[in-house]
């Protein structure tokens, strides 16, 4: 896997330039390289799978239309997280109101959570869902994507002290909610 920083940004801006110039598999290499780092972006925002991936496939659609736009003032990753946190977050607004239930019939019908030694801790499930979007995201991007805090700041169009800031207080609401014995 190339990261950011290693090379990729000459790579991307090659097949930004070949889009543009009317090569659309240039496209689909951009698509398949950064799909996944995505997916868990928006997964991490938005909590279920399914909705990420239906915006994660917004996303692309966003930039597919948009990239003839791209400036090239940053780097093709920087500007693509910017567009997938401001696509997540708003997602998650529109969502928010959504009841969020099953019926019980349906709740029957699910099966039952595995016993795995490797599956992830409940809680932390739990505490994500209860954060704001802007802090799932901020948490996504610096853990689950592992950008640097200028990157995050890039991504999230803030600065470097704003973005460590929101990092510090995503994390505290994090560890508050993490702590919080489970409702039953």
């Amino acid at each position: 896997m190339v990261y950011e920083g290693t090379g990729s940004f000459d790579e991307d801006t090659i097949l930004v330039e070949r889009f543009v110039a009317g090569d659309s598999s240039a496209f689909e290499t951009l698509y398949a390289r950064y799909y996944t780092r995505v997916y868990n972006l928006a997964r991490g925002v938005l909590i279920d799978p399914e909705e990420a991936a239906d915006a994660t496939q917004e996303i692309f659609a966003l930039v597919y239309r948009n990239l003839p736009k791209f400036h090239r003032q940053s780097k093709f990753s920087t500007w693509l997280f910017r567009i997938s946190v401001n696509r997540a977050i708003q997602e998650s607004r529109k969502r928010r109101f959504r009841n969020k239930t099953l019926e019980l019939d349906q709740a029957a019908e699910q099966p039952a959570p595995s016993q795995g030694g490797d599956e992830p801790d409940p809680r932390v499930q739990l505490a994500m869902e209860k954060l704001a979007p802007q802090d799932r995201a901020i948490i996504t991007l610096f853990y689950w994507q592992e950008l640097s805090l200028q990157e995050i700041a890039d991504s999230m169009d803030i600065n470097l002290n704003a973005a460590k800031t929101r990092l510090y207080r995503a994390r505290e609401r994090f560890r508050q909610y993490f702590e919080q014995e489970p409702e039953i």
